[in-house]
This record gives C-alpha cells, sequence and structure tokens, in this order.
C-alpha cells in the first residue's frame, strides 16, 4: 500500500509525482493531451503519465505506468509522450473504457 501513497502522491516517499502536480512534459496527440509525469524510483525515473481527452462536458483521464527507467526526468519524460502516442495509436477512445 505504501507504494500506491508514494506513487499517486500520499505519501512522501521518494519524492516523486505520478499522479498530481504538474506534469515535467505535455503534449498533444489527435486531441489527447499526454501528460509526462515520470517519478523518482531507486535512483531513476520511471516512466509514466496521464491521457486526457475532453468529451463533451467532460474530461476522461487514464493513467499509464511503464517497468522502464531512466536516470534522467528528461529521458523519461521523452520515452512517457512516445509511449502516450503509442497508446492512443493503438486504443484510441477505447483507453477510457
Amino acid at each position: 500500500m505504501s507504494f500506491l501513497k508514494k506513487l499517486f502522491g500520499g505519501g512522501s516517499g521518494s519524492g516523486g509525482d505520478a499522479g498530481g502536480g504538474a506534469p515535467a512534459r505535455s503534449a498533444e496527440h489527435k486531441g489527447f493531451t499526454i501528460e509526462a509525469r515520470p517519478y523518482a524510483e531507486g535512483g531513476q525515473y520511471q516512466v509514466a503519465g496521464t491521457i486526457s481527452k475532453q468529451v463533451g462536458e467532460a474530461r476522461k483521464e487514464h493513467r499509464f505506468i511503464r517497468a522502464d527507467r531512466f536516470p534522467t526526468q528528461d529521458e523519461a519524460a521523452d520515452f512517457a509522450l512516445m509511449k502516450g502516442r503509442q497508446i492512443i495509436d493503438q486504443q484510441g477512445d477505447r483507453i477510457f473504457e
């Protein structure tokens, strides 16, 4: 349970921020917004992010975490944006189901 608290901002842990706060980087892709949210884990940065889309008056959001780790936050953020684009290309709106 403490892992999830750290991951989503419920504990002090390693200072990671996979869920809340400002994203490391963001991009638009096919009407979706991708936010890279890598977090510090074991001396590296774990790839994580959110994909969101405005549907009518509701904002839908999908969070993703990958096992990939990188030595810098910038590298992890770049990879998270690439993975977000890949998820959108493969699944489109089905990610919100």
